[in-house]
């Protein structure tokens, strides 16, 4: 490779994949405002990369000329595709290249040639042809429209894939379907989540820390984006007449690690940790409690559980009150509402002590679990059901204080 030719390339950023909100040393006075950056990430797609970049510098020309760039991200591939594209660059002038040599995959790529992007639209469109390059035009017609997020997608009117065997259709819907149990309220907000062709404005995504795993960098721009407006137009996912398809095992098994990463970023950890915290003290509180009603008083049975009961609630909900939801209980101030706060997570964790009697006669009784181990199980589920719940209808904000 020419010294010239390497000293043309793009740098590699480095360190956090976070997209800047404004790429310095980038506008200059006199120099072209760039609308839309559309990073084409590349392995081994040599044979490929001279009709896409063509057909795409055709297309744009037409509708935003000389406000575009197009960002071709190629890991080091051994048919040399990079170099191949930094020599069409004297006939693409919008035509930029990058060689990565210490990192791989399709998603950092991406976000590598966005964190280098000028654009105040990003994109990204696979090389492999099997993107039809005409949609691009409807895309950005959507993003012009005010969408934060305008997406390719396989799944409705005027979309579909061309000749895919039952086995990859199975695959395809099995691994949606998936992203739908663990994360629907990301994966559900699309019909594609498995795209890999969109387009998001710069301002939703960017300052945020990105954290892909695999192929799919849709899902991640869902997942983390502050993205409100969503677009969708059909395509026709085409065979590859070049090359050879990349999709392996391994990407579908990365896509589930991908889904359960973002399902714990979006897990309330820090405050279900105070949550259990409270609780653990709770016990202590209905123990002294009960002792003393029972020894001390000379109550029976039955009154000092469930007064003591009650009182260990009342403790638990005055410190998840001043500590674990304190957020949001500094926004519905006043006696009045620390009331229906607590009358509600009163019934709560009542509904929650029922779930726990069921389900350890359910256990122990039907499928002959121990009774120890079934008593362990209930109450970890039923800490998970008053924790959920009571951070959606005790804690919940729903009329401000001015």
């Amino acid at each position: 490779m020419s010294t010239n030719r390497q000293n043309s390339l793009l740098t590699v950023p480095i360190g956090l994949l976070q997209i800047p909100a404004i790429v310095k040393n980038t506008i200059k006075t006199g120099s072209r405002e760039i609308k839309l950056s559309l990073v084409i990430p590349t392995y081994n797609e040599s044979k490929n990369i001279p009709a896409i970049v063509h057909k795409l510098t055709q297309l744009l020309n037409d509708v935003i000329p000389n406000a575009y760039e197009l960002i071709v991200i190629d890991d080091n591939s051994p048919d040399l595709t990079w170099e191949m594209a930094q020599k069409m660059k004297l006939e693409y002038p919008q035509l930029q290249v990058m060689l990565r040599k210490k990192e791989r995959g399709l998603s950092t790529a991406v976000i590598r040639g966005w964190q280098v992007a000028k654009g105040e639209i990003l994109g990204v469109i696979d090389a492999d042809l099997q993107h039809p390059p005409e949609t691009i035009l409807k895309l950005l017609a959507e993003m012009e429209r005010g969408a934060d997020l305008a997406l390719a997608s396989r799944h409705v009117a005027e979309g579909g894939v061309s000749e895919w065997n039952i086995v990859r259709r199975f695959l395809s819907r099995g691994a949606q379907i998936l992203g739908l149990i663990i994360l629907p309220g990301v994966v559900g907000r699309v019909s594609d989540p498995m795209s890999g062709y969109f387009m998001v404005r710069r301002e939703v995504i960017a300052g945020k820390i990105l954290n892909p795993k695999g192929y799919k960098i849709l899902i991640e721009v869902l997942g983390r984006g502050d993205i409100r407006w969503l677009a969708e137009v059909g395509y026709v996912f085409q065979e590859r007449l070049e090359g050879e398809s990349k999709v392996a095992w391994k990407q579908y098994i990365e896509y589930l690690q991908h889904l359960l990463i973002l399902r714990l970023a979006k897990w309330p950890i820090r405050r279900f940790i105070c949550f259990g915290i409270v609780g653990f003290s709770g016990v202590f509180v209905d123990i002294a409690i009960f002792y003393l009603f029972r020894e001390a008083m000379g109550l029976g049975l039955t009154r000092s559980a469930i007064l003591s009961g009650e009182v260990g609630i009342i403790n638990n909900f005055l410190w998840n009150d001043l500590w674990t939801f304190r957020d949001m209980s500094c926004s519905q101030r006043g006696w009045p509402k620390r009331v229906k706060r607590l009358l509600k997570f009163n019934l709560i964790c009542l509904t929650g002590l029922i779930f726990n009697l069921l389900i350890v006669n359910l256990l122990f009784n039907l499928f002959g679990i121990n009774e120890y181990l079934a008593k362990l199980i209930a109450i970890a589920t039923v800490t998970l059901w008053n924790f959920w719940v009571n951070m959606k209808l005790s804690w919940r904000v729903t009329q401000v204080d001015k």
